[in-house]
């Protein structure tokens, strides 16, 4: 049987600190004017932490009758105090600590080797702390990308930017943010952000850096706009400008046209005056991925497509070929009424599922390829009948789920014909989406489908031939509740 008394035995290691006799190392801690000798002893630091195992070994002394000396400049004498009581004794206390101590004694301990304190450091912020963080987000996170083994930190900052941008740069020291870190942050295609909110906090962040000027820059000189440039220059060629509606670049960065590049300058201006202009791809930054629960749940499209459907219904830009540039436009949310594999490819099942709710949206992935077509019908579906008027009716296609640049929008242009009701006949856009069953039995799978122009604007595919459908979805369109 084995009795471990590691109490008794952590303090008398503690007490080892107060010898004044078998010390054989000094350590200078701290800069002028808060310098610290602390007295120590060799061995058990040097068995304690690799960083001041090295550190003397480089110092060592040929004649032992000389004390072995070692600086620690990056590291406070208090806080250099309770990371010594913990090399002792394996005692921390932090109840009395401020976060911020908390902070400084980890980056201490990560500068000492200390991996069983950085660890349980990262954790007790983590789980106790998370307000105070959240408030001094900045501190936090340089302090974090600054060392390489804060990995649990580093995830810490990554969620919670990802998550909470706007926190991030409300939180208190957000100014104080280093020019690497602001970088970092608004780099990320997933920034939870709108892009005008990004805007304008860099411009605060820039505004914090150069404090002769004025928040106005109509009082600003040639010379000041050179010197913000300048202090920007790592920040702007990663604003999403072409991201911003047309009363947003006109009230936010028209008044800054000078800190742009001339030629970046006017491609935007053109982008919003003239629909007819091509977009330079090699030079435009698409939307940031938002994550917005209760969109859609879709197997086949994105919210890319979904914001350019939600354009095209509210007639948005829809002549514009920047639209796919623009900012996510979601006013709307989608609510599945049928996918094909989990409810089956057969006209029954799409009547059942699917008439008589209005406004609809349907998805159909073409078999053996990528590409994306379907329709919306601002009416209802009905399974007797024959054509039917939709005013505002549309057609669509994808070259695919990720390349929504090359889209084909066609409207209805007879609006006597833009729609067809049948019992073996699926979710039918004239002849321009034509899917059914060929032999009249609506309790078979589709076995025709094919897109020939008849009564809407354009066609939608290069081919008039018949093809398989690997999936199809059909959505009820919603307004979202803001």
């Amino acid at each position: 049987m084995s009795t471990q008394f590691f109490s008794s035995l952590s303090q008398n290691f503690i007490e080892i600190l107060k010898d004044d006799e078998y010390y054989d190392v000094t350590i200078e801690v701290g800069e002028d004017p808060n310098v610290k000798i602390f007295r120590a002893h060799m061995i058990i630091l040097c068995y304690r932490s690799q960083f001041l195992r090295r550190t003397l070994a480089s110092n060592k002394k040929n004649d032992t009758s000389v004390l072995a000396h070692i600086k620690l400049s990056n590291i406070s004498p208090e806080i250099f105090q309770i990371i010594l009581k913990f090399i002792y004794g394996g005692i921390i206390s932090l109840n009395e600590q401020e976060p911020s101590e908390t902070l400084k004694i980890l980056s201490a301990a990560d500068e000492l080797h200390l991996q069983e304190l950085v660890d349980y450091l990262q954790k007790y912020l983590i789980e106790n702390k998370v307000e105070w963080m959240e408030q001094h987000f900045g501190l936090v996170y340089q302090t974090g990308i600054q060392r390489n083994s804060l990995l649990e930190l580093q995830n810490f900052c990554t969620n919670y930017m990802t998550k909470s941008p706007h926190k991030v740069f409300k939180s208190f020291d957000f100014i104080s943010l280093s020019e690497t870190s602001l970088v970092s942050l608004i780099k990320r295609d997933d920034l939870q952000m709108k892009e005008v909110e990004v805007w304008d906090h860099v411009l605060k962040w820039g505004l914090e850096k150069n404090h002769t000027l004025l928040s106005d820059p109509t009082t600003w000189s040639d010379d000041d706009f050179k010197m913000m440039k300048s202090t920007l220059q790592q920040c702007l060629p990663l604003i999403r400008f072409f991201s911003l509606s047309s009363e947003d670049f006109f009230q936010k960065v028209r008044p800054y046209k000078k800190l742009l590049k001339c030629q970046l300058y006017e491609e935007l201006l053109e982008s919003y005056l003239n629909p007819n202009s091509e977009p330079n791809d090699n030079t435009i930054l698409l939307p940031r991925f938002r994550n917005i629960d209760g969109i859609i749940d879709s197997k086949i499209v994105n919210l890319n497509i979904i914001a350019l459907i939600s354009r095209w219904i509210d007639k948005i830009d829809v002549n514009s070929k920047f639209s796919y540039t623009r900012e996510f436009y979601l006013p709307y949310k989608f609510k599945l009424l049928l996918r094909g594999s989990q409810n089956g490819f057969t006209p029954e099942r799409f009547h059942k599922l699917c008439d008589n709710k209005f406004f609809t949206v349907t998805f159909i992935k073409v078999k053996g390829t990528e590409e994306i077509i379907g329709g919306c019908n601002p009416s209802v579906w009905k399974s007797v009948g024959d054509y039917s008027k939709a005013k505002d009716s549309f057609i669509f296609s994808f070259k695919s789920k990720d390349n929504f640049k090359d889209s084909i929008l066609s409207y209805i242009k007879d609006h006597n014909k833009a729609l067809y009701f049948c019992s073996n006949y699926g979710p039918t856009f004239d002849d321009d989406l034509d899917i059914y069953v060929e032999d009249g039995y609506d309790n078979k799978n589709y076995n025709f489908i094919r897109c020939k122009q008849q009564s809407y604007e354009k066609k939608i595919r290069d081919t008039e031939d018949k093809f398989l459908i690997d999936d199809y979805e059909v959505f009820q369109i919603l307004k979202r509740d803001h």
